[in-house]
């Protein structure tokens, strides 16, 4: 033994011989239990590797010449449906690694889009590149400088001072394109990056109690874990105290959960490491505020540690910069460090030797085994909200409703409602009973990708990111907002109770929300606010959560949203056949991406209360609705349905665009309210805007804003009164108005309408309503096929098993209603042969 482990303060970690010997006792606590154990690699380099040499020792015991764990070492945790084991023990200081899917900074990520995770690769290219051509600048700044100093008589020193001179300008030229490119891009992610996506690592073809993270360049590693470090770190600032030098002064007092997770990372030689660490599940703060007092950067714990920032004294292996990969090594090469500069009497009492002397070891718990692993990362995720909604410390808003609609999907879930709850809402859908519902509560969520949502796509149409989008909204809304049966027509007087159905209770008891018959205002209000923080989450670009305060109100909180049940495609097939009943439930599915767009449409607190002389229009986001509805039914200055119908699908898409817009003839994008602005002041045009259409629903050369959507929907046009006022019927008598006195009248007193406009009309939504008929014709055929395989199998199965016939009763009563069926569908087809033939005349 090199030195007297005893007498110093901070441990060295055992052998690899002991890490064997705890896997083994691991796996056989497990198989006692009946839990899946979490592999023997993670164990051995993740675990056993973060423990101190005398730890492993008092966990094992031997029992009928097996190796198990002591009963006070770990304990079996009931989560939902699930077991977790969790194995109790004291790790290294420095040995947790914060998890990036804290529920506190749960805004901060975006969805795990791949085009979103291409542009990170992007982002930390550009990042790199600006770096280096941010030292080229300083360089041949210094070199300009020195000789624009430079004394003598030299005849080439003017040569040399304007090569020098362009050298810098075309240095500083390349730093401002690289900001410009880095700001683009920073848009186009929205301020955010897209979350880690994590999986139970398999093993032998078999899922173990273990997270993987998926493979990733050295650099973007790097680049996520800063940014989760950092925005932990920015989301912990609002305790009252601080908490590293409260860990630092009295050490840490109550246990963390953890898990082990593998990162993935691949250098630039091609090389791929695979590392096994323990990541913090609860107590992600005092994790990190741990590293800090340790002077260990979150980073090099899973990526590598420069070898020089934990260097061995005399150790001539030590080569420039290797990276240290092995956690024993560094904990070992940390722990030698900080005991050998805390014996030195010089050392200040600021120093991390002295600093970290309480927390040399802590108390952990970490999860080994579970019952099935598909579900841990849900499991350990749902822990984590409950710890946080139960805690002391405060929560950010966002973040909190974000949490409190994680625990709504799961109370569905475990009412075993979540299916029921989405199969009344899409009736439509394709196959609701093969539905994933574990994919479908991440997807939800946003912790996973939205493919789960597939079954409740109706059949026959097609599944795209915006379908799929439309479906998840639709869903969130449904699980918010649940419909209640219809109230009986009873006429006694005897005092009734309102039947609430299946699914509000689930919400009242989440929410702890009133009894049904006391809900008002102020409980829609805080309905209202969770919906929008959990649709915020299924956008890149995430808009202010209050801008939909008000879409929402009483009626909706008691009765449910209502939701127009009809799918994307035939909503705007409708609204081009003249449809208003349509087009008023599309802009109700088009309200979260006008919150939610680079370029938002519908704000919060717009202007003054006091007037529109300071700040401009006061304007609710229901009024920017009611703009748009009325605009389609009593028309606008300058607004077609052409152009509406462009809007609307620009905007449905605009959350899934790669590429920033392009006008057609080359001409450079400026966005509507920019158009006077210098060119340096104005916005970067990215990914996701959207180009603003003309009356002939063409692109223009501008990018719609919120200035060109209130300049084309005001505020005046979204009441009933400026809605009113454009009916001749509603005209008040004696206004004198005699422009029309001429016109001729209909029975009703209403001007009669142009012939050539209504022709002109008919001509336009023709087209629209033909593909309306043939689609629910298609329809109507694929259920009578369905319908008669359905009876085929039941004649073969009787056949096959000898049944004795249906009643004639019934078999009567089903033939009339085919009867009945068939002799319509002729009736349609007389017609449709009519429709064609005055196609001819059109």
């Amino acid at each position: 033994m090199a030195a007297k482990r005893s007498d110093d303060i901070y441990p060295q970690i055992g052998n690899a011989l002991w890490g064997g010997r705890l896997a083994d006792a691991i796996d056989n606590t497990c198989a006692d239990h009946e839990v899946v154990p979490a592999p023997q690699q993670a164990i051995l380099e993740g675990l056993a590797s973060a423990l101190p040499d005398t730890e492993i020792k008092a966990l094992i015991a031997t029992q009928r010449g097996r190796r198990v764990l002591k009963p006070n070492a770990y304990r079996l945790v009931q989560a939902g449906d699930e077991q977790v084991l969790l194995l109790t023990c004291d790790v290294h200081g420095a040995a947790v690694v914060p998890w990036d899917l804290n529920d506190r900074t749960a805004v901060h990520w975006s969805s795990p889009a791949p085009e979103a995770t291409q542009r990170v690769k992007d982002l930390v290219a550009t990042e790199l590149a600006l770096q280096d051509a941010t030292k080229s600048a300083k360089s041949a700044e210094k070199e300009r400088d020195a000789l624009r100093r430079a004394p003598g008589d030299d005849t080439y020193a003017p040569q040399a001072l304007a090569a020098a001179t362009q050298k810098h300008q075309d240095a500083v030229r390349r730093v401002h394109q690289l900001m410009s490119e880095q700001h683009a891009l920073l848009s186009a992610l929205g301020n955010r990056r897209p979350r880690p996506v994590v999986r139970a690592v398999q093993e032998d073809g078999q899922p173990k109690a273990a997270l993987c993270l998926a493979e990733q360049p050295y650099a973007v590693a790097v680049h996520m874990q800063r940014y989760a470090a950092d925005n932990l770190k920015r989301a912990g600032k609002t305790r009252g105290y601080d908490l590293a030098e409260s860990l630092a002064d009295t050490g840490q007092l109550s246990k963390g959960m953890n898990v082990l997770q593998q990162w993935q990372i691949t250098h630039a030689d091609g090389t791929v490491s695979k590392l096994w660490r323990l990541a913090a599940v609860t107590g992600n703060n005092r994790a990190l505020a741990r590293l800090d007092v340790f002077g260990v950067r979150p980073e090099h714990l899973v990526t590598g540690m420069p070898q020089s920032l934990v260097p061995m004294p005399k150790d001539k292996k030590d080569g420039p910069e290797p990276l240290l990969l092995s956690l024993r090594e560094i904990l070992n090469r940390l722990s030698a460090r900080l005991n050998r500069d805390g014996a030195k009497p010089e050392t200040a009492a600021t120093d991390p030797s002295l600093r970290a002397a309480k927390i040399a070891t802590v108390s952990a718990e970490i999860v080994i085994g579970c019952t099935k692993p598909e579900a841990l990362e849900h499991v350990l995720r749902a822990l984590n909200v409950n710890d946080h909604l139960r805690g002391i410390q405060p929560y950010d808003e966002d973040a909190r409703l974000i949490a409190l609609f994680a625990t709504l999907v799961d109370a569905y879930a475990r009412e075993s409602l979540l299916a029921d709850a989405l199969a009344e809402a899409f009736p439509q859908a394709r196959a609701v009973d093969l539905l994933d519902l574990t994919g479908v509560r991440d997807a939800l969520t946003v912790n996973g990708p939205l493919d789960p949502l597939e079954p409740l796509v109706p059949a026959g149409a097609d599944v795209s990111p915006v379908v799929l989008r439309d479906i998840a909204v639709r869903a969130i809304t449904a699980l918010v907002f649940p419909g209640i049966p219809p109230e009986t027509g009873q006429t006694t007087n005897a005092r009734t109770v309102r039947d609430t159905g299946r699914f509000w209770p689930v919400v009242r008891g989440t929410l702890q929300e009133p009894a049904w018959s006391l809900i008002r205002a102020k409980a829609a209000e805080g309905r209202t606010r969770l919906w929008s923080a959990a649709v915020a989450q299924l956008f890149v670009r995430r808009g202010n959560i209050l801008s939909a305060l008000g879409l929402f109100g009483p009626t909706e909180a008691k009765e449910g949203a209502g939701q127009d049940p009809r799918p994307l495609a035939e909503l705007l097939l409708g609204a081009e056949a003249g449809d208003a009943a349509a087009w008023a439930a599309l802009v109700q599915r088009m309200a979260p991406a006008l919150i939610h767009a680079p370029q938002p449409f519908i704000t919060p607190g717009q202007g003054s209360e006091a007037g529109e002389g300071r700040k401009g229009v006061r304007r609710a986001p229901k009024t920017a609705l009611a703009s748009l509805t009325l605009a389609y039914t009593a028309g606008a200055p300058g607004v077609s349905r052409a152009l509406l119908l462009a809007f609307a699908k620009a905007v449905l898409e605009h959350p899934d665009s790669v590429r920033p817009p392009e006008s057609d003839d080359g001409t450079p994008l400026v966005c509507y309210g920019e158009q006077d602005w210098a060119e340096k002041n104005r916005t970067a045009i990215t990914a996701g805007m959207v180009i603003a259409p003309d009356a002939e629903g063409r692109p223009t050369c501008y990018v719609a804003d919120k200035e060109w959507f209130d300049e084309l929907f005001p505020v005046a046009l979204g009441t009933p009164a400026s809605a009113a006022s454009k009916s001749p019927a509603n005209a008040p008598a004696g206004t004198g108005d005699t422009t029309d006195a001429g016109a001729v009248t209909t029975t009703h007193g209403e001007a009669a309408a142009d012939p050539r406009d209504q022709l002109a009309t008919l001509r336009r939504e023709l087209p629209a309503r033909v593909e309306l008929v043939e689609g629910s014709y298609l329809k109507a055929v694929d259920a009578a096929h369905i319908l008669m395989t359905d009876f085929e199998d039941a004649h073969r199965l009787r056949v096959q098993l000898g049944e004795d016939p249906l009643p004639a009763e019934q078999r009567i009563e089903w033939m009339e209603k085919l009867a009945k069926v068939r002799a319509a569908a002729q009736a349609s087809v007389t017609t449709l042969e009519q429709v064609e033939a005055l196609i001819l005349k059109v």
